[in-house]
């Protein structure tokens, strides 16, 4: 999203808003301005995706509600607050919210444009470890049941004699079912096997598989 990205300028003061937009612009931002948080609201479906400057103290709605207000919305766009009315316990509740970064006014363009790069850059991490986190889940449905049976059970470091002993079958169909898996997930090793179970949470004590050793 990093080189797309819309800064969102949600703040209900005109000459403040035109001031961020110049800096950002000048500096390779495409902008969106916003006089208060129901406007925002009210555009969102439409809006490009971003990240959101966002004024803590504003009429009706205040920053710290449109925060909750998104979150509500499953929007996760990074969100910098940006006041000159802030204290500690405020912008605690914003950081614990999920609020990226918690700048006073004025704040100065080298760490306002800082804030924005490395907001947009952990949003970029984060968005890619969730769609590969989502590539994998959709790999794994394809398995069969007996074959995520053996899945669960080869990444836990059960050889092919075990696994057959344990689920009442033949050693040369464990691995007919192995080589299945190996394929549908798209790996070569079972490093890697390993590595998608731990990612989905398949190693977690939640998800236990008992097995007897012949």
């Amino acid at each position: 999203m990093t080189g797309t990205a819309v800064i969102h300028v949600v703040d209900d003061d005109p000459s403040f808003r035109k001031a961020i937009s110049r800096v950002l612009e000048s500096s390779g931002y495409e902008v969106a301005g916003y006089e208060s948080a129901g406007c925002f609201l009210r555009g969102i479906e439409n809006a490009k995706p971003g990240c959101i400057l966002l004024d803590l103290q504003m009429p009706t709605i205040g920053g710290l509600q449109l925060q909750d207000e998104l979150a509500k919305l499953s929007q996760s766009w990074p969100i910098i607050f940006m006041t000159g009315y802030g204290d500690i316990p405020t912008s605690v509740r914003a950081i614990k919210a999920g609020a990226e970064d918690f700048l006073s006014k004025p704040v100065s363009s080298e760490r306002l444009l800082e804030a924005i790069e490395r907001a947009l850059v952990r949003h970029d991490a984060i968005q890619q470890s969730r769609d590969q986190l989502n590539s994998f889940r959709s790999l794994i449905s394809t398995l069969t049941p007996r074959e995520a049976d053996v899945f669960a059970l080869m990444v836990r470091g059960r050889l092919n004699k075990q696994i057959a002993f344990q689920l009442g079958t033949s050693e040369r169909t464990i691995k007919a079912h192995r080589h299945m898996v190996m394929q549908k997930l798209r790996v070569r090793s079972l490093a890697e096997a390993v590595s998608i179970a731990e990612r989905v949470g398949l190693l977690t004590p939640s998800h236990s598989v008992s097995a007897r050793t012949p």
